[in-house]
């Protein structure tokens, strides 16, 4: 059973923010490890704030040593009830350069929250001394942390920072999902729109587009995954990208599969021509947005190719 905060002895309490240190102090060396090469002012930053994390850890030892001895009990967050917590290292490793940001504020203001609480929990002197020079100093961490975007963009590593991060973020995410959806959307037109006009039955239509979506979606997501393994094109974990390529593929051919799910072959029709309109707007909104690919070209490339395949499924279909 989890104990209160209130319930916890000194000896209990000193134990807590000890190993609340060491914690924190290890996910600001792993950010920082993580992002240096990409953006090494917040990195820099990250190192300092686990340097003095690790200066209050050596604090709290040597108090805890002269009141309590040698053992240190091992008491984490999880063992108190309504203690602050800490995202999964999983979590963590997959945090944008603005998610951390807002990470290392949180962090912060929770580790100040839980000094000023436990500075009630004890009468003695020395240790109600160190648990609020300890909040002071992580107010400051707080205040540094929430002025980090100020101070890069005062400076235009932000900006650099920022621009870094659209990058990943186009090459990890969203080019392997467009290409998904691209796929998913425009190729499966035409088995789904052929088995439609050739039996004008919705439910052969429904099979065939689920068949085609979802062997389309495995094919793409291991094509993809074994394309590029992201070590010197930065493209990130190729199976993560073969996760969205599938995925993505999958979702384009199901879009205008499920209306077929309706019993009337000409609404089941009308809906489904309607969403594959839908799909290929924001296919192309996709390509303008981050892809510099201007919104009329765009549009036109993918309507064109979408309108030629969907031509070819009638035509066969109603062969």
């Amino acid at each position: 059973m989890a104990k209160s905060l209130k319930d916890l002895t000194v000896q209990e309490v000193l134990a807590l923010a000890i190993q609340s240190e060491e914690e924190d102090g290890r996910i600001y060396a792993d950010l920082a490890e993580r992002i240096a090469a990409q953006f090494p002012d917040t990195g820099k930053t990250l190192q300092a704030m686990h340097d003095e994390e690790n200066g209050h850890r050596h604090r709290l030892i040597e108090l805890y040593q002269h009141r309590f001895g040698e053992h240190i009990p091992l008491i984490r967050r999880q063992d108190v009830k309504g203690f602050i917590t800490r995202k999964p290292l999983w979590v963590n490793s997959i945090l944008t350069i603005t998610m951390i940001r807002r990470e290392v504020e949180t962090m912060e203001a929770e580790a100040r929250t839980f000094y000023l609480a436990a500075i009630t929990q004890t009468s003695d002197a020395a240790v109600r001394q160190l648990l609020g020079d300890l909040a002071a100093e992580e107010t400051k961490h707080y205040s540094l942390a929430e002025s980090m975007d100020e101070e890069q963009k005062t400076s235009g590593a932000r900006d650099e920072e920022d621009k870094a991060e659209r990058r990943r973020f186009v090459l990890q995410v969203v080019q392997p999902g467009l290409a998904g959806l691209m796929d998913g959307s425009v190729s499966t037109l035409a088995p789904v729109f052929a088995a439609a006009f050739a039996t004008h039955q919705s439910k052969d239509a429904f099979l065939v587009g689920m068949a085609a979506s979802i062997g389309a979606g495995i094919s793409m997501g291991f094509a993809e995954a074994m394309s590029d393994d992201g070590v010197l094109s930065g493209r990130g974990h190729p199976w993560v990208r073969g996760l969205v390529c599938g995925l993505m593929t999958t979702a384009g051919g199901i879009g205008h599969t499920l209306p077929f799910l309706i019993g009337s072959f000409f609404y089941a029709m009308s809906l489904a021509v309607g969403i594959v309109a839908v799909e290929l707007g924001v296919i192309a909104w996709i390509r303008h947005r981050y892809m510099d690919t201007a919104l009329l070209a765009a549009a036109f490339q993918v309507i064109v190719g979408g309108v030629l395949v969907f031509i070819v499924g009638i035509l066969i279909g109603s062969a």
